[in-house]
């Protein structure tokens, strides 16, 4: 069942289910685009999530009452309606696993780093959300065998590019910036641009494959 939450003085939760699952970040997609077109006139932002959308709404033209009321029918419509035909587009990533936690969480989850670069290179994974930081895609859902919690001690900078695993998710961190995920790689491309139209090439419900590659290769792509 759908439970609105407020969410502080002119923010509304939606959330949306209790677990993810792989058609969630489309339909959760398309659920935003419906209520932009139909009530965007009393948003100010949408911030969809793994399992919620957040809306926050002006409060010169609505309250949390109103804004329930006229999105009660959107949502009974949105339950019913079929999965979007569109299966996301595919970005193939580039990587050099050479992160410096890729022998530590080889031996966290008993296995070899070979190991670790096929199992975390060997599926596709889902952009279930963005955020934390400007372009930050959260992809799932990482192989079970790769689930490990957080680091005990976040660093306090963590080089842009870098590929991270932390529960069951992965991401490429876009900016230099304080991070507790485990270090698997490097990605020479540039994933949020603020004078890029769009600024970040990944959105919500796009599939993502990374591509293993050497240092040549990495440092050949990141020069160009």
């Amino acid at each position: 069942m759908i439970r609105l939450e407020p969410a502080g003085a002119e923010a509304l939760l939606l959330v949306l289910a209790e677990q993810p699952d792989d058609g969630l970040p489309l339909r959760i997609a398309a659920l935003a685009e419906r209520i932009r077109a139909e009530l965007g006139e009393l948003l100010l932002d949408l911030v969809p999530g793994w399992t919620t959308l957040l809306l926050h709404y002006d409060l010169l033209r609505t309250d949390h009452q109103q804004l329930a009321a006229r999105l009660a029918p959107l949502l009974e419509a949105w339950l019913v309606a079929p999965a979007p035909a569109c299966a996301g587009r595919l970005h193939e990533i580039p990587v050099w696993y050479a992160g410096e936690d890729l022998a530590e969480v080889a031996r966290a989850c008993n296995l070899s780093t070979a190991q670790v670069i096929e199992l975390h290179a060997g599926r596709e994974y889902r952009v279930g959300a963005i955020g934390f930081a400007p372009g930050f895609a959260y992809l799932g859902e990482l192989d079970e065998r790769l689930a490990l919690p957080r680091r005990a001690s976040p660093r306090t900078a963590v080089p842009a590019g870098s590929l991270a695993i932390a529960e069951r998710q992965t991401a490429i961190y876009p900016q230099a910036s304080p991070g507790g995920w485990h270090l698997l790689g490097l990605c020479p491309w540039r994933l949020f641009a603020a004078t890029s139209t769009p600024p970040c090439p990944l959105t919500l419900g796009d599939r993502v494959r990374f591509l293993p590659i050497d240092e040549a290769t990495y440092r050949r792509e990141l020069a160009g």
